[in-house]
């Protein structure tokens, strides 16, 4: 148990990116280089998917035309899975008949 601790990189590897949304993001700032803190900074947060549950939180307003665009998307995408699953299904039970 020890030897997990003493080494969190290896052992706790698979874990850092749900801890990161807990504890958030810490970035430390070398030299004063504020400037290179930050690019680093909008890396982990691109990485870690914090910058997509920021945009999915907003409030403002969105134009129809935004909503008719994401939900024309939202749809493609729906046709797209269950188009999916169905050739899926229709390959499981050629298999499981044995044709």
């Amino acid at each position: 148990m020890w030897s997990l601790l003493g080494r969190p990189k290896v052992a706790l590897s698979s874990l850092s990116s749900e801890l990161q949304q807990w504890r958030g993001i810490r970035v430390k700032v070398l030299n004063n280089n504020l400037e290179q803190a930050l690019v680093f900074m909008q890396r982990k947060m691109q990485s870690s998917g914090i910058e997509r549950l920021i945009k999915r939180e907003q409030t403002h307003h969105i134009k129809n035309s935004e909503k008719r665009v994401l939900a024309r998307k939202n749809l493609e995408r729906k046709i797209r899975s269950q188009d999916l699953a169905r050739k899926l299904k229709a390959i499981l039970i050629k298999k499981v008949r044995g044709l």
